[in-house]
């Protein structure tokens, strides 16, 4: 073993003994505020939750940092539970016979076969939004997972993807767009019970999500999805848990297999955790109480014209859940450490809140989120401003990437309803600003629109937002989604246009 691999052993070891150690301070103490049964279950959270173990009650499996799971799928397919198809009474299809294929031990060794196929269509006008020809994406998905499962405490996982781009003006086909065959993901589980609390390791490429949404995401609008090399560790008690984990994001080649490797210039490592608020509390909530501590290594990071080392620190709360007919997803980080030997301070505030108009689960719902990115220092020599959200969603603020919560105000009044019996329809109107006129606009990658940090105003854009979602079933589905950017001077100043954007596409998952 290298010393680097030591090194890093170590620093997981430490960080999963730090995260065991914080579990078992607080676990008398949850246990006395927690409910009797903190199921903590949502509206997106799967069916098929997964049984408390027999010792102790597990976290809830909505809010364990594994993203969203709905009718029994979700975007990290491992974060899926099949078991339940063990019964082969329970299995309706043939897709069913391959989510649980029994291959000794009457089941204790399993294999669940997984994968989709998705077919897109982008049109942009303006495309980078300067005066130019429209740009055309066709674009196809294509992956599929292996899930085999050794027993209760081994498992190990693998996906292979493929990307398939053509159309017109598409400039660099980015290998995440283009890419004739990658390893999206291969890891291997070890999980077991100690002291009444669930814990488990990961190590191998895998995707993450255990953090707000804008921060930290496996990025479904990418053709390949965004992943990383390293170890993930776990403990999780009834009302308390802890992960942690040390990354390197993966950097995609374009051809094989075998150009797929770790990034060498970014590392990402920390612990997020959560608390389960008292169902008690706010009339019968449903909400997540999670503080975490992430920092990022990058040694190649850009800020106005230089390139140079940056280890940022993110110490940051996300409160998120349902409290009666209000949703709610908070979070305040602040961002400190160092770039080129100059200080960062920086504030990222992002609120989003929506109220249920009646029952059910087609009723409509009404609100907005209000965003704050602080911006500043990118083109000088001072302290560093400028927020960054690392790995997040990076569609949030606008479907043709054009905006990102960096040097960002944002505020969305946006509403969400059913036409006739599935179709799902959103819209949204966004006002942004910058919050300093001295530094740039920023797209979704985190590079600048060239020229804006040498111009005034402050507005950025409005931006018009609707997507439709119609499921024909539950693993076939349509998406479609139109934007139009109307440029403010913030960007016109320096010469750039409005922008229409539309998409649409049909996805088949099994």
């Amino acid at each position: 073993m290298t010393s680097m691999m030591m090194r890093r052993t170590a620093y997981a070891a430490g960080l999963t003994a730090a995260a065991l150690s914080m579990l078992a301070a607080s676990t008398t103490a949850t246990a006395q505020a927690a409910p009797a049964n903190p199921t903590g279950l949502l509206a997106k959270e799967s069916a098929n939750s997964a049984a408390a173990s027999p010792i102790a009650e597990s976290y809830p499996d909505a809010a364990i940092g594994d993203g969203v799971t709905a009718g029994g799928y979700n975007q990290s397919r491992w974060a899926e539970d099949w078991s339940k198809l063990r019964d082969p009474k329970k299995r309706k299809d043939i897709v069913d016979q391959l989510k649980f294929i029994s291959l000794a031990g009457d089941g204790d060794v399993y294999l669940t076969l997984s994968g989709e196929a998705r077919l897109r269509v982008n049109q942009t006008t303006n495309p980078n939004l300067r005066d130019a020809e429209a740009q055309r994406q066709d674009i196809l998905r294509l992956f599929g997972g292996a899930d085999l499962h050794v027993g209760k405490h081994v498992r190990f996982y693998g996906e292979l993807a493929h990307g398939t781009l053509e159309g017109e003006n598409l400039g660099t086909a980015l290998p995440n767009l283009r890419n004739k065959l990658a390893v999206q993901q291969a890891f291997v589980d070890l999980t077991g019970t100690v002291a009444d609390v669930d814990v488990g390791v990961r190590y191998g490429r895998q995707t993450f999500a255990d953090g707000p949404n804008l921060m930290v995401v496996p990025r479904d609008n990418n053709t390949l999805y965004f992943g990383f090399n390293g170890f993930r560790a776990w403990a999780r008690a009834a009302g308390v848990r802890a992960d942690v984990f040390d990354f390197k994001p993966t950097a995609y080649g374009n051809g094989g297999t075998q150009d797929d490797n770790a990034e060498s210039a970014r590392r990402f490592s920390g612990i997020s955790t959560g608390i389960v608020v008292p169902e008690t509390l706010f009339g019968g909530s449903k909400l997540y109480v999670d503080p975490f501590l992430w920092r990022l290594r990058n040694r190649t990071a850009v800020w106005g014209t230089d390139t140079a080392r940056e280890v940022r620190n993110f110490y940051g709360l996300h409160v998120w859940g349902d409290a009666g007919p209000v949703n709610l997803d908070w979070t305040i980080n602040y961002q400190g450490g160092s770039y080129d030997n100059r200080s960062i301070k920086a504030w990222l505030v992002l609120l989003a809140q929506t109220y249920q108009l009646g029952k059910g689960k087609t009723a409509p719902r009404v609100g907005f989120h209000a965003d704050y990115a602080s911006g500043g220092g990118a083109y000088g020599k001072g302290t560093l401003r400028n927020s960054l959200a690392p790995f997040g969603n990076n569609i949030y603020y606008s479907y043709q990437l054009f905006a990102t919560p960096t040097n960002l105000i944002a505020l969305a009044p946006n509403v969400t309803f059913s036409a006739f019996k599935k179709l799902r329809m959103t819209a949204e109107y966004q006002l942004s600003w910058r919050d300093t006129t001295t530094d740039a606009v920023y797209r979704a990658n985190g590079t600048a629109f060239a020229g804006t940090q040498n111009f005034g105003g402050r507005k950025i854009a409005d931006t018009i937002r609707f997507q439709a979602t119609y499921p024909i079933t539950s693993r076939l589905s349509l998406l479609g989604r139109y934007e139009h950017l109307i440029a403010g001077p913030a960007l016109t100043n320096a010469g750039y246009k409005n922008s229409d954007f539309m998409a649409g596409w049909i996805s088949y998952r099994f």
